[in-house]
């Protein structure tokens, strides 16, 4: 692991980066499996049992998201100004919060999940087996989300080689029970329910395990420095502002699903497999935001508004290269990935015409996706708060006066506008990041 106050070298931008690119690849691969194993099942429930369960389920989870990345921005900035205390400190916040949230969902399961249902309805089996699933599920909450302050603490010390061999571990186990309890001992829905279960709390043991460092010595137990209020208070601020931000964010995705089904159920199912573009470009450019609130974080920490800039430019540099090659990718076999995809003609060919969004995105999205990387690393939530509800009012605009005129075009160009306007506003405000950074 680098020293905080080590040169900020494309090298060490990599290194960072790389393990969560690769970290990130798994994710597909679960689902696929978990799809794959209950459809051996021969029967169409199961199927949709588990995909509308782990909807639920990631909804909720994802929820929690504020944890990894406030984790991360509070963490590097106290491991850059070398207060080691603190950063032992911020483990045992974000387990604490983590159990205490799993807790808070384990017990109102019931109208949680009933929410669930009438947002996404299905018949009275899918429900029946999807509820089972969910049920088991959600006792391994505490974990997962646990497991999101430990990621985000591990991240803010460039230990992502440590993060990616917790996804390799989770996910490999996670498999390998799916293949046994419902191929091997035809527990159907619930075998892939148990086995994510297993898997999870292995996970959060195991990344316990890696951050036993932590844990040597009486620094862990300091309860007044743990629940020092002025603390507690700016890691509140700083997850609270950092939720309000990210469903601001999931208001602009939902509902662009839902007016996108307005156009009849071919063009709703090619903007779902287009949107599969915009998380392969997401999941490889986490990597190098990844980065970015790590050493943005460690300069802020130290007061560096040298090694700032420079930790932002290097990472989104490498964020640049990414997704230009993404662009390039996309537009020589995206028609390739969309028959990859789908194999319904009528579908492919409306995925096709609107194609052209999707080698825009990666390219009008780069400054949207690492700013937020460096906002993050500085917690200047506030502003990415303000400035995603500056965008969500764009996007909105933009949405009532171009669908009309365009229809799904429409609301294709209103969506890359507000990747443009997320960015742009952030970018305004980056002077102020950096002079804050002065002291």
């Amino acid at each position: 692991m680098a020293e905080a106050s080590g040169a900020i070298t494309h090298r060490r931008v990599l290194n960072i980066a790389f393990p969560i690119v690769l970290s990130n690849a798994t994710v597909p691969i679960l689902g696929a499996v978990d799809t794959g194993v209950v459809g051996q099942l021969g029967q169409a429930a199961p199927i949709g049992a588990v995909g509308i369960g782990a909807i639920i389920l990631t909804a909720i989870y994802w929820m929690f998201g504020f944890l990894r990345m406030g984790t991360t921005g509070l963490t590097s900035q106290a491991y850059g100004a070398g207060q080691s205390e603190e950063v032992v400190a911020l483990l045992i916040r974000s387990l604490l919060l983590g159990v205490a949230g799993g807790l808070i969902f384990i017990l109102l399961q019931v109208p949680i999940f009933a929410g669930g249902f009438m947002l996404s309805p299905a018949s009275a089996e899918v429900e029946a087996l999807a509820a089972e699933y969910m049920s088991i599920r959600v006792w391994s909450a505490p974990a997962i989300i646990s497991l999101f302050g430990v990621t985000g603490w591990l991240i803010a010390q460039e230990r992502t080689r440590a993060v990616l061999v917790i996804q390799l571990v989770m996910n490999g186990l996670n498999i390998l029970l799916d293949l046994w309890f419902v191929l091997g001992l035809n527990w159907g829905v619930a075998g892939v329910a148990w086995a994510t279960f297993v898997a999870e709390w292995s996970g959060l043991a195991l990344g316990i395990w890696l951050c036993r460092g932590a844990f040597a010595g009486d620094r862990w137990r300091d309860w007044t420095r743990v629940f020092d209020a002025q603390r507690l208070k700016l890691m509140a601020l700083v997850n609270r502002d950092i939720l309000l931000r990210s469903l601001m964010l999931e208001v602009i995705f939902v509902s662009f699903l839902f007016l996108g089904s307005d156009f009849g159920d071919v063009t709703l199912a090619a903007n779902q497999v287009l949107l599969q573009f915009l998380h392969i470009t997401a999941y490889a450019l986490d990597g190098f935001a990844f980065a970015a609130e790590t050493l943005v974080g460690q300069a802020m920490g130290a007061r560096n508004a040298a090694r700032l800039r420079r930790g932002a430019l290097l990472t989104s540099l490498w964020g640049l290269v990414t997704i230009s090659v993404l662009a390039g990718l996309f537009a020589l076999g995206g028609g390739a990935l969309i028959d990859i995809m789908t194999t319904a003609e009528d579908v492919r060919m409306e995925a096709r015409n609107y194609l052209i969004y999707m080698i825009l995105a990666p390219l009008l999205g780069i400054a949207a996706w690492m700013f937020d990387g460096i906002f993050i690393g500085a917690t200047r939530a506030g502003d990415m708060r303000n400035m995603m509800a500056v965008s969500l009012v764009i996007y909105g605009t933009s949405v009532a006066v171009l669908v009309p005129v365009m229809g799904n075009h429409g609301l294709w160009v209103a969506l890359l506008i507000s990747f443009v306007a997320r960015g742009v506003t952030l970018g305004l405000r980056y002077p102020a990041l950096e002079a804050s950074a002065r002291g």
